[in-house]
């Protein structure tokens, strides 16, 4: 009996030592920042919603504006990251125009289609029907029963998203759900891959986001976070400051007529934990093996962690 109190002594030790560890990257007590900014967390909230329902119908134009288009790039390295294959369930949170769904469907449609390729070559004396009619079978199952859902809070960002896809020609296997990060709205262990690009330091509290992917993923699911990040070199980060403070909002000035947005932005990126802090917060979170990848010496950095169960979870 004594040894049972020590080891329940034992845990709860830990468990109050590793509270701050948790933390990190949130204001303390009822305060939070927006930007540079100490506000209350349902203010946070607001602010944060009213920011993206302003710049909703200039945001991809202003990604290209801000990033040069290198915004691009980092996005399509996040899904050859991901690496997906037909049959895989992803959920793309903060992802209201559909960048990362629509590079999900091209990628899984060019899997498919080299499946197919090698398929058809594996069957050299079938006839020209059978061929043709397992070309159309497969035809209409591009996605291989893939699936991503696309999960935002703001409606005007999902409205922009859904008018892109039909714009462009994705409706098979997508889909739209207006939700919060925080408390997400999705059965457990649900979904193959989680994604986040450019969404998780705008959310209210970092550490509920990060249980709700835990959660929402199922064993041995992925979670993968693109996010602007802090650059390690003294030079450089001097210049992306000039950059971002001097150029960035007067481009939101010009392009969207929205210079206070994003100041915002700006801001939030400077405020936002560093690599290795955002690595340890996941880590709290349950995930395991997790590790990140500097892009552009650190301006953004993708964050990769698995959902393993433990032992006691099997239990």
């Amino acid at each position: 009996m004594a040894a049972v109190r020590l080891c329940r002594g034992r845990a709860l030790l830990s468990r109050v030592r590793g509270a701050p560890r948790a933390l990190r990257g949130l204001a303390a007590g009822p305060e939070m920042h927006f930007g540079f900014q100490s506000v209350t967390e349902e203010e946070r909230r607001e602010k944060i919603y009213q920011v993206f329902e302003s710049v909703a119908k200039k945001y991809d134009v202003m990604n290209d504006s801000m990033t040069l288009g290198i915004h691009r790039v980092w996005k399509d390295f996040l899904v050859h990251k991901m690496n997906p294959c037909p049959g895989t369930l992803l959920l793309d949170v903060a992802g209201g125009t559909g960048d990362i769904a629509f590079r999900f469907i091209n990628y899984v449609r060019s899997v498919r289609e080299r499946q197919l390729q090698r398929k058809l070559k594996q069957h050299q004396n079938l006839s020209w029907q059978e061929i043709f009619e397992n070309y159309q079978e497969d035809k209409f199952n591009s996605l291989g029963d893939s699936q991503v859902v696309v999960c935002d809070i703001n409606r005007e960002m999902l409205k922009v998203g859904k008018q892109k896809a039909q714009h462009l020609g994705y409706s098979e296997g997508l889909s739209w759900v207006l939700g919060n990060a925080e408390e997400l709205p999705f059965d457990d262990d649900k979904f193959d891959v989680y994604t986040i690009a450019f969404g998780i330091r705008n959310v209210t509290r970092i550490d509920l986001a990060l249980q709700e992917a835990y959660r929402v993923l199922k064993p041995g699911g992925r979670f993968l976070c693109l996010e602007f990040s802090h650059v390690s070199n003294p030079l450089l980060s001097r210049l992306y400051d000039l950059y971002s403070f001097q150029v960035i909002p007067v481009l939101g000035e010009v392009i969207a007529g929205d210079w206070k947005s994003y100041q915002y932005l700006v801001e939030s990126i400077r405020q936002f934990p560093p690599q290795e802090e955002l690595k340890a917060m996941i880590e709290d979170a349950g995930f395991f093996k997790v590790d990140y990848e500097n892009l552009n010496f650190g301006i953004v950095a993708i964050h990769s962690g698995f959902k393993l169960m433990r032992i006691e979870e099997e239990r």
